[in-house]
């Protein structure tokens, strides 16, 4: 069941999305409260698991990872097992950035991260020859048009 927010927790949600380094004072003041309530009021948040975590956004392009690529993965077989199995070893692959699994003819779809081409190239070898894929079709990004790492908020 939904968590009902009211507008204060909205704007909550917002200050943080777009500052999650501020500090609660700073916090409080924005969204029209004194800092004990607010904290309570994030604390909330977190514990019915609306807020997830808080990170810093780092640019992979100036920590050197030029490339990013789109892999879709399809799998021999599709059972439980087999897809948890894959799921796993992909959570443990830093160039793997982001993971999901999708009905259709493709199971998975990674976003990936690569230093250079033979880097990518390697990656791509080493998805291909793990047990159970059947076949990976790759996208190279060629440029970013939108990032929004954050959920879009809409008081209701």
């Amino acid at each position: 069941m939904p968590v009902r927010l009211d507008a204060i927790d909205w704007a909550i949600l917002r200050e943080l999305q777009a500052d999650g380094n501020i500090t609660n004072v700073a916090l409080a003041r924005r969204v029209g409260l004194s800092a004990p309530p607010c904290l309570r009021r994030v604390r909330a948040l977190e514990e019915a698991g609306i807020i997830r975590g808080y990170r810093a956004l780092l640019d992979p392009k100036l920590l050197g990872y030029e490339v990013v690529c789109f892999a879709m993965v399809q799998l021999a077989a599709q059972g439980q097992a087999e897809i948890a199995a894959f799921a796993a070893e992909m959570r443990t692959w830093p160039a793997v950035r982001e993971a999901w699994t999708l009905s259709g003819e493709t199971d998975f779809l990674l976003k990936c991260v690569a230093r250079n081409l033979p880097d990518f190239q390697r990656l791509v070898a080493d998805l291909t020859a793990l047990p159970n894929v059947r076949s990976v079709r790759t996208a190279l990004a060629l440029d970013q048009i939108k990032d929004e790492p954050v959920a879009p908020l809409a008081e209701e």
